[in-house]
């Protein structure tokens, strides 16, 4: 198993989502998911997204 890191939850929803192959994202910004929409804004184009 590889390094173990603490995170919270909407940061674990995105590298799950990254790691399982999402490659596009569509949310709406309302609280408590609108880190999610951040998070992905920020890495999806790092993974071709």
């Amino acid at each position: 198993m590889g390094n173990k890191r603490l995170v919270q939850g909407n940061e674990a929803c995105v590298e799950g989502a990254l790691k399982a192959g999402a490659r596009f994202f569509a949310g709406y910004p309302i609280t408590p998911s609108t880190e999610i929409a951040e998070l992905m804004a920020e890495k999806l184009p790092l993974v071709g997204g």
